[in-house]
């Protein structure tokens, strides 16, 4: 589930919490990234349950309707498509997602102000209107409007991400994709199968968890030896003008460059190239840059890393 992407900027957060400690700890590192991990899949499963959450408000206030003292007769007669939405009924009977919820306690019943928010937000959008007035009645219907829902009428809620950010400081930059591998988890109930539906795992495979392990464990060790490359190729070098996200990016560069020989190292400078101009300073990109291509042919003479590896 967690993209290379991902992956790489938890990475860097960890590094930076700990350089600002002057921590260097490699156990201590490993463990902030285990939790970090850990809260993403919290996150992951937390969106799967935001539909739950707001089909469960649509039936209590159809409810509501019907015990009214003078009901209208549409408290009477209530529109039940979103409050019978069969991909919804399905999530809830999902296993592993109520394994987990089990486990963590992870849910949104604290969140009710927020629920009613997105709730109301939900049923004045052209979405939710074309859906509750059309004529196609199927599962598939019923899916298309949840997944076109998450994808892209809450990403317009900046006000949920504000709330998702102050429940987890570990959630503020995986939002909208913990949102894509919801839809994409989504697609794969077919109507039949909502109970046995399988979540996306942490790792797609063996080789993020390598990559992971790798990218934090070199990164540390290699700090010394960057900070030597940094002054070597910075004109007037002075550690107190290089911002401290600058050296972390590009010591996990090297770090990366120099164990992970199977990425090519275009792919990597571009990586921390673009991840600089999201978590650094206005001209970190140019800077990075015009240093790890210094320090790659550096380490292309000292045989740190082969020229096959820039192709």
């Amino acid at each position: 589930m967690l993209s290379r992407r991902l992956i790489r900027v938890k990475v860097m957060q960890i590094l930076y919490a700990l350089n600002r400690q002057g921590n260097t700890d490699l156990q201590e590192a490993e463990k902030l990234m285990a939790h970090s991990v850990g809260k993403s899949q919290d996150l992951y499963n937390l969106i799967l349950q935001l539909p739950v959450a707001l089909r469960h408000l649509a039936a209590k206030r159809i409810e509501i309707g019907k015990t009214k003292l003078r009901p209208t007769a549409a408290d009477l007669n209530p529109n039940m498509r979103f409050a019978q939405n069969r991909l919804i009924l399905q999530i809830e009977e999902n296993e592993e997602l109520n394994k987990a919820i089990e486990t963590t306690g992870n849910t949104w019943a604290a969140d009710e102000s927020l629920i009613k928010t997105i709730y109301s937000k939900m049923t004045h959008s052209d979405l939710y209107e074309r859906y509750m007035n059309s004529d196609e009645d199927s599962f598939e219907a019923d899916r298309g409007f949840v997944i076109k829902f998450l994808c892209k009428e809450l990403p317009k809620m900046s006000f949920f991400f504000q709330a998702i950010e102050l429940k987890n400081v570990y959630w503020n930059d995986e939002s909208e994709f913990m949102i894509s591998m919801a839809a994409k988890t989504l697609k794969e109930f077919d109507g039949q199968n909502g109970a046995d539906v399988k979540l996306m795992p942490l790792y797609k495979d063996d080789d993020d968890v390598q990559f992971t392990r790798n990218l934090l464990r070199h990164s540390i060790t290699e700090l010394p030896n960057t900070l030597e490359l940094i002054k070597k190729f910075s004109k007037n070098w002075d550690a107190d003008r290089v911002a401290l996200m600058d050296i972390l990016l590009i010591d996990m560069a090297i770090a990366e460059m120099t164990t992970m020989v199977n990425i090519p190292i275009k792919v990597t400078l571009n990586e921390y190239i673009e991840i600089s101009k999201f978590y650094s300073t206005d001209k970190s990109n140019i800077y990075i840059n015009g240093i790890l291509e210094k320090i790659v042919r550096q380490l292309v003479e000292d045989k740190r890393i082969s020229e096959a590896q820039l192709f």
